[in-house]
């Protein structure tokens, strides 16, 4: 797949007006989106969505004539928005993480549980939901039933007020709760700290809510660290994917200079925490892939251990966009290593950009290297 075509817009036509979408955007394949446009039903005049993606659900509002705030913090999703945006004027895009939402504001909240990003990432959105919305807001929630939509739906009910299961959809379902009229919960007070060992430093990253791994460095994440260079000093780095910067903060330490590219903002503000109180240099990007970077920036190594998860599904479009920008970023003569499972046949599209693969580790996971030719 060229890059091009990856970071390329497309417009779907609906019964509420033009639709932006693109590759590796959540939220137009997940039927919980689907059954949310169907159900939900507009109360007063203004509505936030706090899990939007492409912005499936929110389109009934629109058509309503309700103003609709999107807050979402996917690079990719926030493209797709920002396009739909222009066509239609009652829709208000912003990069945001859920914590961040005024009180009382809205009459209408959707949610779409993120059970892909943890729980304490689906609590940080209810307790959201419950500060955004005014005393007898309508709060309309959907997800899959095999993904904690249960147990999901009790905390809302515990956290917004009672309410009720409204439409069943195959495996996806959707509720309406009211606001009720106690205290509104309280933001999160900051990042939680982890302390960790890599490359036989003792580091601190911090973290907030919604973060791949925040409990432990990912054991691919580790196995990648030991198979990079020992010197590393004065060498650019980028990092595709970086998350909350478990890879490139080792390096930083150790006198890299790093560039951090990722698409979940709560991983980017996470890992702009953690390099200012290390003291550390970086530049940190919320990007969609490498489309915040300039056209001739390249790198002596890039890293990366790439999703391949959108919304709980197995996609490989952003997987092989990362191979691409990897390929298109490592100057002549640079060394690009990607850690995976072993499933993931990542060796095809790296020899074929490349010239090039070696595996340097099989097991639980595989770490592979490619050389771009001088």
């Amino acid at each position: 797949m060229e890059l091009a075509e990856y970071h390329s817009l497309t417009t779907l036509p609906t019964p509420a007006g033009p639709l932006w979408i693109k590759r590796g955007a959540p939220g137009l394949e997940d039927p919980a989106y689907r059954a949310l446009a169907d159900a939900v039903e507009p109360r007063g005049t203004r509505a936030i969505d706090l899990n939007p993606g492409v912005g499936v659900a929110l389109l009934p509002l629109l058509a309503a004539g309700l103003e609709v705030h999107a807050w979402e913090d996917r690079r990719s999703a926030l493209r797709a928005l920002e396009a739909s945006a222009a066509e239609h004027p009652g829709l208000r895009v912003r990069a945001a993480l859920p914590w961040q939402v005024p009180q009382a504001a809205y009459g209408t909240a959707l949610l779409v549980f993120g059970a892909d990003r943890g729980n304490a990432w689906v609590r940080a959105q209810i307790r959201a939901a419950a500060r955004a919305l005014e005393p007898g807001g309508l709060l309309w929630v959907a997800g899959d039933k095999k993904l904690g939509f249960e147990r999901y739906l009790g905390w809302a009910r515990e956290i917004v007020g009672e309410g009720e299961v409204v439409l069943r959809a195959k495996g996806a379902r959707v509720a309406v709760l009211e606001r009720s009229s106690g205290p509104a919960p309280e933001a999160p007070e900051g990042p939680e700290p982890l302390e960790v060992e890599l490359r036989g430093r003792r580091l601190t990253f911090w973290i907030w809510p919604g973060v791949f791994s925040a409990d432990a460095v990912d054991p691919a994440s580790r196995l990648l660290l030991e198979h990079l260079p020992a010197d590393v000093e004065g060498a650019r780095v980028l990092d595709l994917g970086a998350g909350y910067g478990a890879l490139s903060l080792p390096l930083a330490r150790e006198g890299a200079q790093v560039t951090l590219l990722e698409h979940q903002l709560a991983s980017v503000e996470s890992a702009r925490v953690s390099f200012a109180r290390a003291g550390l240099d970086a530049l940190i990007l919320h990007s969609d892939v490498d489309e915040r970077l300039s056209e001739a920036e390249n790198y002596d190594i890039v890293i990366s251990n790439p999703p391949f998860h959108v919304g709980g599904r197995v996609v490989l479009d952003v997987a092989e966009a990362f191979v691409a920008a990897a390929h298109r970023r490592t100057r002549p003569g640079g060394r690009f290593y990607l850690v995976a499972n072993p499933f993931l046949k990542y060796e095809d599209w790296m020899r074929d950009l490349f010239g090039n693969v070696q595996t340097l580790h099989a097991g639980r996971y595989k770490v592979l290297l490619s050389v771009k030719k001088a």
